[in-house]
Order: structure tokens, then sequence, then C-alpha cells
């Protein structure tokens, strides 16, 4: 039996969700990794760390939107994240942790993430009309 159009659809979207799912999963690891490593085995000539925590988050909570499709909870996930390294650092040498703004730079990128694919889905949805 044939499938539906609606089937084919939600079976791609079933298929891409576990890619996004997994980028997501990646990402948050190498998040992780880059994070709780000791400061005396980091590069000593990273750029800015607030620019680091920005775009790291965004790409986070974009993955996690692209995902779900759901931003509110991309940008919790996403938030909560950050904030739980952020006091995993507190122990790793050489390392602040807790910083409040580092937790800030991750909830704009977050946000900056998550809104770039709400706008994405919302031209998208324009152009079909």
């Amino acid at each position: 039996m044939p499938r539906s159009p609606q089937a084919e659809v939600s079976g791609r979207r079933s298929v891409f969700g576990r890619w996004w799912w997994g980028l997501a999963a990646a990402a948050a690891l190498v998040i992780a990794w880059g994070s709780l490593m000791p400061a005396s085995e980091l590069p000593e000539d990273l750029p800015w760390d607030k620019a680091n925590h920005l775009i790291a988050y965004a790409g986070l909570a974009t993955l996690l939107a692209l995902a779900s499709g759901r931003s509110g909870l991309s940008m919790a996930l996403a938030v909560a994240y950050g904030v739980a390294i952020e006091f995993a650092q507190i122990p790793v040498p050489g390392r602040l942790g807790g910083d409040v703004w580092d937790i800030v730079a991750n909830t704009l990128g977050a946000g900056l993430g998550v809104g770039a694919v709400w706008l994405w889905h919302r031209g998208r949805q324009r152009a079909r009309r």
C-alpha cells in the first residue's frame, strides 16, 4: 500500500530529527570537553572567551531546535546545560566556573540560535502560502 504524503513527511522528519539529536549530542560533548579541560591544556591564542560561549551555545541551541521543533524547550535545555557546565567547572584547575557573564553569553547565544531557527521556519511557512 502506498504511503500517504503526511506519512512521507513525518518519516523524513523522524530521520532528520535523529540526525539533529545526534549532532546536538555531539555538540554538547564538544562543549563539555572544551569547558572542563584544565586551563593549562587550552591553547593560549583562543579568541575572546565570551564570543566562544556565544557561538558554542548558539550552535547547540540551533541543533536542539532543529531536532525538537520546539523553541522554548531548546532554549531551556541549552541554558540549563550551560549553567550545569559552569558549575561543573568550579573544581577544574585554572578555571573559574560559575561565571555569571559566561552564563549570560551562553544564554544570549542560545537565544540567537533558537531565534535563527524560528525565523527560518517562519520564512518557510510564508513561502508556502
